[in-house]
Formats: structure tokens, C-alpha cells, sequence
């Protein structure tokens, strides 16, 4: 089963990982699948990073921390790498691009009570709410946080705000949505057990939820947006994929 996937910088390919311990890259103008890539136990998330060439396939470099890691994401350089655990620890490794090296620089704690595993991690360079770059972090009790990041301090996370939403069965994701310029808040898209996908403010305290798409007949357990951020795509248990297009905002006269 496909448990992660994401689209290259230039929107023609597609990665995905599997619990059958592989990594398949897509073409998407084709449909067609040109690398399998075999691990040695199951793929749980996966990220195209900036400096590396996935065409080889080759393992550079590894790096161990306390548990599995089902969800990372990397900075908009490429020089700082943020993984997920699932004893609720996210670890902000710092990458040397030359050698291809990874070294361990923080280690922080979840706000879970319990120690919930991670199924999101998600970098943005930029947000409305810190003026500055942060990380959103989604654990499998349902606890969505907000951190800030300071690149001076290689990937330091200070806490900025969470919401509590229901427990999840499944291993599902979230997303931030794309910047909207005559907007304020801060949107998150994540997929849900009753089969619809929902988008959330989090600068809202009250009526936090503010859409919800229906089409699918499984619970959603991924989300991601293309690189030209006018696309979503959402899976499902059953293996539905479900492409969204986003309408453009009316500007307000």
C-alpha cells in the first residue's frame, strides 16, 4: 500500500513510498512507472530533495534516531532536514551537500501527553503568523502544532500554537495550503477518517474548520499540493486518488 508521495520541482514526476518496501518514481505526462527503488523494510514517507539525483537509486547517506520515522520534510535549501519519530520526537538534522553526510543538531518533544507518533512533517519558508520560516508537525492523537525555525540556530523549534483535533486510526497527513495574499490566516488541509478532507485556520480559536471536500468513500489518508500550488491531490484507503484544482480568490473591490 502507498502510505507517502511527492512531486518533483518541476511537476513531472512523482515519488511514492510503499509498505511493500519500495520507492517508485512516476512519470506523470506518461503515467508510467520508470524506477523501482528496493529497501529492506517498509518505505513510510518520502520527500525529492533539492541537491540530490534520484536517477541512480543509490544509497549516500543514513542516519539512526530512537524510532520509525513516518514523516520528514527539509528546509527551502535543502541544508536542513526535519524528521517525524513514532515516540513523538522530531530530530532537525543538518545536511552537508558536498559530502552528503548527515549529523543529529536538535531534538524536540511533541506537546502529546502520550507519546503519539508523527504522520506529518511540513517545512514553509514563510508564514503570516512569525514572519519567518516554520514547521508543521501533525501526531497520530491528533495534535497539529505550529513551530517556528531558526536557521541560525540549524532547525531550533520554538512552539507558536496547536489545535487538538480527534484521534486518528490511520496514518493520515497534513498539509499547509498555499499562501493567499488577500488572506490573514493560516490554512491547513488534512484528510480525515469520515472520507473528507478538511481545511482549517489555525489563527482562529473558534470555528477553526473553514471547508470540507466529499468525493471519496475511504477514509483520506494523504494530501499534497503540486509545486504551482493550483493542484491537490488526495488519496484514500481504498487506493482512490482524487485531484482537486483550486479556484482562483476574487479580488475585492
Amino acid at each position: 500500500m502507498k502510505v507517502d508521495f511527492d512531486f518533483s520541482l518541476n511537476n513531472q514526476y512523482i515519488a511514492s513510498s510503499s509498505l511493500d518496501k519500495t520507492v517508485r518514481v512516476w512519470d506523470i505526462p506518461n503515467g508510467l512507472c520508470i524506477r523501482v527503488i528496493y529497501g529492506v523494510t517498509s518505505q513510510l514517507c518520502i520527500r525529492f530533495h533539492p541537491v540530490f539525483n534520484f536517477s541512480t537509486g543509490r544509497l549516500i547517506s543514513k542516519i539512526v534516531v530512537d524510532g520509525e520515522v513516518p514523516a520528514l520534510d527539509y528546509d527551502h535549501t535543502g541544508q536542513l532536514i526535519f524528521c517525524g519519530d513514532a515516540q513523538g520526537s522530531i530530530y532537525s538534522v543538518k545536511v552537508n551537500s558536498h559530502q552528503g553526510t548527515l549529523s543529529r543538531t536538535h531534538r524536540t518533544r511533541s506537546i502529546s501527553k502520550q507519546k503519539s507518533e508523527f504522520t506529518t512533517i511540513q517545512y514553509r519558508s514563510f508564514s503570516l503568523m512569525t514572519q519567518g520560516p516554520v514547521l508543521l508537525s501533525l501526531t497520530r492523537d491528533g495534535t497539529l502544532s505550529f513551530f517556528s525555525v531558526s536557521l541560525k540556530l540549524q532547525g531550533y523549534l520554538t512552539l507558536r500554537g496547536s489545535l487538538k483535533l480527534a484521534p486518528r486510526l490511520h496514518s493520515i497527513r497534513a498539509s499547509f495550503c498555499p499562501l493567499l495574499s488577500l488572506e490573514k490566516g493560516e490554512y491547513i488541509v488534512i484528510g480525515s477518517e469520515d472520507a473528507a478532507v478538511y481545511f482549517y485556520d489555525l489563527t482562529r480559536p473558534k470555528n477553526t474548520c473553514v471547508n470540507k471536500l466529499q468525493g471519496h468513500g475511504y477514509p483520506v489518508i494523504a494530501v499534497a499540493w503540486n509545486h504551482g500550488e493550483n493542484l491537490l491531490a488526495s488519496s484514500d484507503f481504498g487506493g482512490t486518488v482524487i485531484v482537486w484544482k483550486r479556484e482562483k480568490t476574487k479580488q475585492k473591490r
